[in-house]
């Protein structure tokens, strides 16, 4: 079955960075898009980035362009997400996920994230 292993997360001063990594099994992780995400407290899980099969084209949400990049080493069925500049309102849960279109997650599971905090 499809398993998704979230790690990196800790607490961080504003400004400062953090790389997330995800393992992911179940699936042939090469053929697939991957993604990542986020939910703050209180709030709906919201895209950050996501990246195509092959690596060649990423893409990420507005509120982090720039900042963020998504990478992936398809021999380590892994992705990552460095992230840099991190910002006070940033602090959330971030997980990982297949993706069935650029920001649609593949299916209902979801691991059991990495908790990102920031201090300001």
């Amino acid at each position: 079955q499809v398993q998704l292993v979230e790690s990196g997360g800790g607490l961080v001063q504003a400004g400062g960075s953090l790389r997330l990594s995800c393992a992911a099994s179940g699936r042939a992780f090469s053929r697939y898009r991957m993604g990542w995400f986020r939910q703050a407290p209180g709030k709906e899980r919201e895209f950050v980035a996501g990246i195509m099969w092959s690596g060649g084209r990423t893409y990420y949400a507005d509120s982090v362009q720039g900042r963020f990049t998504v990478s992936r080493d398809n021999a380590k069925n892994t992705v990552y997400l460095q992230m840099n500049s991190l910002k006070p309102e940033e602090p959330a849960v971030y997980y990982c996920n297949f993706l069935a279109s650029d920001y649609v997650p593949l299916g209902d599971y979801w691991g059991q994230g990495t908790q990102v905090t920031v201090s300001s």
